[in-house]
């Protein structure tokens, strides 16, 4: 299954799973009925900034749109580099790879991101239904990270921890690409 496939059929469950029609889903992420549609048709390359935004909406990080609709019976702890997923942001052309091995059963996704230079993605961060917290660990050339107000100029073997509850830009200002290792740590967040 090529992951533009893989992609339509997780969103799609997740969104059968909720209990969500199309409008719903629409209305919670605010991407059209339309283009959720496209998605879980695999008849579109959704962009990051999208494929966020319903991730959001269906209570998942961006990584957990990656993985495998079924189940995995007895989860494996071992990810080998060939069998992780890659995909390409088509707008930016960031490459992430989900590391994790997938099904295991932690809060935890280390995910690789290849950023190239002169590129810019901002996320608006919606109210999830867990609370995300990122680390992020600069492998090789820059990356300026702003969360809200609040901005970061990270170089090689800088680390910045954030909590994902406001929005969010990542902008390679280099000449030549960033590769930098992200850690998610998602926790639901407790009712009272």
């Amino acid at each position: 299954m090529d992951l533009n496939t893989q992609i339509s059929s997780r969103v799609q469950a997740l969104r059968k799973h909720l209990g969500y029609s199309l409008e719903t889903l629409a209305e919670r992420s605010g991407v059209s009925r339309s283009m959720i549609s496209l998605i879980e048709r695999g008849q579109t390359s959704p962009t990051a900034v999208v494929l966020d935004k319903l991730a959001a909406a269906l209570g998942v990080t961006l990584a957990g749109l990656f993985g495998e609709v079924a189940e995995v019976s007895v989860p494996v702890p071992l990810a080998r580099r060939a069998d992780q997923v890659a995909w390409q942001d088509p707008a930016s052309g960031y490459v992430r790879r989900n590391v994790s091995p997938p099904g295991f059963p932690s809060s935890i996704e280390l995910v690789e991101v290849i950023f190239p230079a002169g590129q810019r993605v901002a996320f608006d961060t919606l109210a999830r239904p867990v609370e995300t917290h990122e680390q992020v660990w600069v492998l090789e050339g820059c990356i300026e990270i702003s969360l809200g107000e609040e901005s970061w100029r990270l170089q090689e073997g800088d680390c910045l921890a954030l909590r994902l509850d406001r929005p969010i830009v990542f902008h390679n200002p280099g000449k030549r690409q960033a590769r930098y290792l992200v850690a998610l740590n998602a926790v639901a967040k407790k009712i009272f």
